[in-house]
């Protein structure tokens, strides 16, 4: 993301970016606003509980489809936990809310890895951009509406390609079935949030099916052919460093 609003500043927009006042990747630009929110927790308690929590998810054991479940229960229990604290601290503050809502902003760029910014976009009514790289437990592929039948599209975390044998097809089926109680788990604290904040009932994966565009961070070369809805566009060439220009050869 950081390159795309930088890129958007240089243009001439005025770029507000919110992050917490601890964050490991954005942080202030030459041609972007960055304002911070404090949260419960210093750098170095961040990095130690990001290290950790690796550490315990690349140690599960993945041999077989009922150890890789566990180790994405494992993964989603993380996120879950995390994606609270953030929320809290951003939506509880006031002075902050409050200078949101009085920048009268056309958009909102997010990543809804983390749904703070889903819910901040729904709370201000305003088209939601969102860039992304494949969420945990598909909300992507259900908020867009996108088909992914299992048949032949491999889950994420199944480690299966899009040449599966019967069994492999069978267990690909079991995991989509699961899909939707994996959203459930992942965000339910965070709905009841959304909720309160909103003022009615709703959930992460509904307010995500609003979304103006969606910009892929995926990769061809990563990715298995499936299908993409009109608003969605791949961007995977962002991942990657700026190429420096090829030297000038001399053709006898």
């Amino acid at each position: 993301m950081k390159p795309l609003v930088e890129e958007l500043g240089r243009r001439g927009n005025q770029v507000v970016v919110v992050i917490p006042e601890v964050s490991g990747s954005l942080g202030p630009s030459e041609h972007t606003i960055t304002l911070t929110y404090p949260v419960p927790y210093t750098r170095t308690q961040l990095q130690t509980i990001q290290r950790a929590n690796l550490d315990t998810i690349m140690a599960s054991d993945t041999s077989n489809d009922i150890s890789r479940m566990w180790s994405y229960y494992q993964t989603l229990t993380v996120l879950r936990n995390y994606t609270r604290n953030n929320c809290d601290s951003l939506l509880s503050n006031q002075d902050m809310m409050q200078t949101l809502r009085e920048q009268g902003f056309d958009g909102i760029l997010t990543d809804p890895f983390e749904p703070l910014g889903v819910i901040v976009g729904a709370l201000l009514s305003l088209p939601a951009i969102y860039i992304q790289n494949g969420l945990p437990c598909g909300t992507d592929l259900e908020a867009s509406q996108c088909p992914s039948p299992p048949s032949y599209t491999p889950g994420r975390f199944t480690h299966f390609t899009d040449h599966m044998t019967l069994r492999q097809r069978s267990v690909n089926f079991l995991w989509a079935l699961l899909r939707p109680l994996a959203c459930r788990y992942l965000y339910s604290d965070v709905n009841v949030l959304a909720s309160e904040i909103l003022g009615r009932e709703t959930t992460i994966p509904e307010l995500m099916k609003k979304a103006s565009l969606w910009l892929e961070r995926n990769d061809f070369t990563f990715e298995f052919p499936r299908p993409l809805m009109p608003n969605m566009v791949m961007i995977g060439g962002l991942n990657f460093e700026e190429p420096n220009e090829l030297p000038e050869v001399a053709i006898s």
